[in-house]
């Protein structure tokens, strides 16, 4: 079951709520399974000021809610949820939604950013950039007011890739006690080793993982249409070696989000192609195992 989360209420920078559109319509091609569109309300005047630490956080609450109940109700009755974003912040109500229905989770979150902001620490009042932190429980409570479930727990939660994070935020992090695998780690172990490494972690006495992969993670030189880019990251073959490794290890993830595609500021279609061909290995694993487990829609 695929969720086009149409946001991009959660940064200041417009765009990536026209990636699932574009990505969705691409899957056409070949997917035939059910799929549903949630856009964000095109009434709503966003705001873009920086200076607002709590930017457009009524509109998020309420679309999140909404795109909340909508997969907690697929995932009852026994769909594998992807969610196609949208920025960072439509992850908050789809990790929770995983954990609600399947209780005990870890969550693998794949990332240039740490997203451990809360409302007194952001430089720029984003509110994907404080989305890990409400998903583990770190603050951040008003993010998550429609969920009564359990949150993931920080001993469950890795974070790979992650470069682009300041400093009020690392000391977040640092005493969250969630795992970090930076891009110094990628480079010196290799991409396969950090995934078996987090998924050991974040799958351990848990009933699976949630998978969060922000395509800016890549190296903008490959991937340039994204909202906001670090350079440094990952190549073009670590990023399909890991949607490689996801497919192969599917019976260990629960649900999966593709997040921060922006149209808008990519080339040549560059990043377009490369998050269509991740989400393909993805979908086409995820439908076969819906099928071993006779699961069919």
């Amino acid at each position: 079951m695929i969720f086009g989360a149409g946001s991009d209420l959660g940064v200041h920078i417009d765009g990536t709520s026209l990636g699932p559109t574009q990505l969705m319509n691409d899957l056409n091609a070949f997917y035939k399974g059910e799929s549903m569109m949630l856009d964000a309300d095109k009434s709503i005047i966003k705001s873009r000021n920086l200076s607002d630490r709590r930017k457009n956080e009524y509109e998020i609450d309420k679309y999140n809610s909404q795109l909340y109940k909508n997969i907690v109700e697929k995932t009852k009755e026994e769909f594998f949820p992807i969610v196609v974003g949208g920025d960072n912040s439509v992850c908050i109500p789809s990790a929770l939604a995983c954990t609600k229905v399947n209780t005990d989770v870890g969550i693998i979150w794949i990332d240039a950013h740490a997203n451990y902001n809360t409302f007194e620490s952001t430089l720029t009042g984003n509110i994907d950039g404080l989305s890990l932190a409400a998903i583990t429980g770190y603050k951040c409570n008003e993010l998550r007011y429609y969920h009564d479930g359990k949150v993931i727990q920080p001993s469950r939660t890795v974070l790979i890739g992650g470069r682009g994070v300041s400093d009020k935020e690392k000391d977040n992090v640092r005493y969250s006690g969630i795992t970090v695998f930076s891009q110094d780690d990628i480079k010196e172990k290799g991409i396969e080793a950090i995934l078996d490494e987090a998924f050991k972690i974040a799958g351990y006495k848990t009933k699976g993982v949630h998978v969060c992969y922000d395509i800016d993670i890549i190296d903008p030189e490959f991937a340039p249409g994204v909202s906001t880019p670090e350079f440094d990251g990952i190549t073009e073959e670590d990023a399909m070696k890991i949607s490689e490794y996801l497919a192969k290890n599917i019976k260990e993830v629960l649900s999966f989000d593709i997040v921060q595609f922006n149209p808008l500021r990519d080339i040549n279609r560059k990043t377009e192609q490369i998050a269509l061909n991740i989400l393909t290995q993805v979908v086409k694993a995820a439908e076969k195992k819906e099928k071993f487990e006779k699961k069919i829609y």
